[in-house]
């Protein structure tokens, strides 16, 4: 491949890259687990071409971000989600001269492993495995699996390990004033990576590696704040009143103007540094405006006739599931349309009760609905 447009091509990404921030991800700090030749492209311009292009990516478009099987087209889908993280990132990133193709990987591919149905599903699933295997399901934790260990029929792919911990180390619960990168290597990752399975306090201890890491951590919660707020308003759970005056005073009440004020702040108060920071008043203001959304907004999006509902079905699937791979019933779905497929390591070197896990992790909302219909009619 190497002739001479590829060296002119080469040498005008170099320039791009010298051009970068001392504190920038340089394409040259890359890290695979397998080394492989990279082509014309970067390898985080290869990663972001891998999220992208895998056939898991385009069941983003049919799972929940908030509220589930509204009939309005304008409420937001965890697609939608992903592509305003992108957004929000790459424009702090190029205020910052970062590495905006690691930057736009990690945050399109930051929730592959989330759950049908949102969180919710994620804490039914959650409370599944606790009982089955004694381990935790969390969705950053599923989505590295998906990258290294289900993708591809369970080859995976080789992303860097810089958008691997980007994935796993973001968290859109917890907010912090500030984020200083912490360096690691590929076995403290995966150290961190196989402990979340089996440690409570594991999100305390996620910091992402690189500064691109953080701004997608940041820009995940910039992202759904203002947003899930509008949602709300449009299906008529909250009113814009509602808002608290001193979060409006600081923040804004529209979700252009929350994610223009955080962007500009932390822009203002990041620049050349090795760091992302706040000031004092918006990540109050912020930390304040989570509160509110959750009592106002999350703890209302399902109602205690649909908890019960969608955690019977949840419960329902994984029963009928696990039972067809413990009869070799090879007629069931979860052979036709996932384990006939898989690799030899991935069948076996995985639990029985992990693939059902791993199967309904990967499901949108309207084919779990269907299966679970298909099963109690």
């Amino acid at each position: 491949m190497k002739n001479d447009i590829y060296e002119q091509i080469q040498e005008t990404l170099q320039k791009r890259q010298d051009s970068l921030s001392v504190y920038a991800t340089k394409d040259n700090e890359a890290i695979r687990f397998i080394d492989m030749i990279e082509d014309y492209r970067p390898p985080f311009w290869h990663d972001i071409d891998r999220v992208i292009y895998n056939l898991s990516y385009a069941s983003y478009s049919d799972k929940t971000q908030v509220f589930s099987f509204e009939d309005n087209d304008h409420i937001s889908k965890r697609m939608t989600h992903v592509q305003l993280v992108s957004k929000v990132a790459r424009t702090i990133g190029r205020m910052l001269n970062l590495n905006e193709d690691l930057i736009e990987a990690a945050a399109l591919g930051h929730d592959i492993g989330h759950t049908p149905l949102g969180h919710l599903g994620e804490r039914i699933l959650n409370d599944i495995s606790q009982r089955e295997l004694g381990e935790y399901f969390r969705h950053n934790v599923q989505g590295v699996r998906m990258y290294m260990n289900l993708i591809k029929n369970g080859e995976g792919y080789n992303l860097t390990l810089q958008v691997l911990d980007a994935v796993l180390c973001h968290n859109g619960e917890m907010v912090n004033g500030e984020y200083h990168p912490v360096k690691k290597t590929k076995e403290e990752f995966l150290e961190l990576y196989n402990s979340s399975y089996t440690d409570k306090d594991i999100s305390k201890k996620l910091v992402p590696m690189t500064l691109e890491g953080c701004v997608v951590r940041i820009s995940d919660i910039i992202a759904y704040i203002g947003r899930d707020i509008e949602d709300a308003i449009m299906l008529g759970v909250l009113d814009r009143e509602q808002i608290p005056e001193h979060i409006k005073n600081v923040l804004g009440d529209r979700n252009y103007k929350i994610i223009q004020t955080i962007t500009f702040d932390i822009v203002n108060n990041s620049y050349g540094k090795p760091y992302i920071k706040m000031s004092d008043e918006i990540y109050k203001a912020l930390v304040d405006l989570k509160k509110f959304n959750y009592e106002s907004i999350y703890s209302k999006a399902n109602s205690n006739e649909q908890i019960e509902y969608y955690t019977r079905g949840f419960n329902l699937l994984f029963d009928a599931y696990l039972n067809d791979i413990k009869t070799n019933n090879r007629e069931g779905h979860i052979f036709n349309i996932f384990l006939n497929d898989m690799s030899e390591e991935y069948l076996n070197n995985t639990t029985d009760e992990r693939k059902v896990i791993d199967y309904i992790a990967g499901m949108t909302d309207d084919f779990i609905v269907s299966e679970y219909n298909s099963i109690v009619d």
